[in-house]
């Protein structure tokens, strides 16, 4: 069966023998959104770019990666523009804030008075990132990918058996979409299929984690490492997702 463009990156994912696929899938999205944001293409001079980047702004975690992407220009310039639209934002909050207060009932119960208008302002901003936003809108696509091949692809349903499944963060969201993509039967034989899988491989990566530490053991230090020595990293992204020993992600 021939390939659509669309199904290339998840089943890349799946051939990469990752402890998840989306991980994998995630890691490179991200690369690839730095890159379109401050690489070579210098999106950042485009005047549509940086009024989404104005727009929504960068989380605390991208903002450090975007500073060790390397490109202090490019950082510089995202900024210039971004600082002048809060700035004006920031004018106009002022102008119109009211101080709250608390009422004689809300003095007398101890109850928090009414968040400021300020607050929601600074939490407003907060919530959006540029980087995330996007990245969850790519996300989104490869879960529905994902069910589509596993509906119609018989060699994509067998590469999910024999994978190392997924870490727990993208297994909870994989199983709250099954029901939007599969019936009850489908679920039902999925469900068969990705339980044991979990299972074996936490299993897998706990002997793992296991072993690394009975190395530590002088009566082991001649002993095979077997799959142990990088149990750690793999530990944790089963749990939480992500590649905690990645360097940061430089300008090429």
């Amino acid at each position: 069966m021939k390939e659509k463009l669309y199904e290339i990156p998840l089943n890349d994912a799946m051939d990469a023998d990752d402890e998840c696929p989306f991980c994998y899938l995630e890691r490179k999205g991200e690369e690839e959104l730095m890159d379109f944001v401050l690489g070579s293409c210098a999106s950042y001079m485009e005047s549509d770019t940086r009024e989404k980047t104005d727009c929504a702004g960068f989380c605390r975690t991208h903002q450090k990666r975007m500073f060790e992407y390397g490109n202090a220009l490019g950082n510089g310039w995202i900024l210039k523009t971004y600082y002048k639209k809060t700035i004006s934002e920031m004018q106009e909050e002022f102008k119109n804030f009211t101080p709250g207060k608390k009422s004689l009932k809300d003095r007398i119960t101890g109850r928090k008075a009414e968040e400021n208008s300020i607050c929601r302002w600074i939490e407003g901003k907060e919530k959006t990132c540029y980087i995330c936003d996007r990245s969850s809108a790519v996300y989104d696509r490869y879960i529905a990918t994902f069910y589509h091949l596993y509906k119609k692809d018989a060699s994509f349903a067998e590469k999910l058996k024999k994978s190392k499944g997924f870490c727990l963060h993208h297994f909870s969201d994989l199983i709250r979409e099954a029901g939007r993509y599969l019936n009850d039967g489908e679920q039902a034989q999925l469900y068969s299929v990705i339980f044991p899988l979990m299972l074996e491989n936490m299993e897998r990566v706990s002997g793992d984690i296991d072993w690394f530490i009975e190395k530590y053991d002088y009566l082991n230090r001649d002993a095979d490492w077997k799959q142990s020595k990088d149990a750690v990293q793999r530990g944790m992204q089963k749990i939480r997702g992500g590649y905690p020993a990645d360097p940061p992600y430089k300008q090429k």
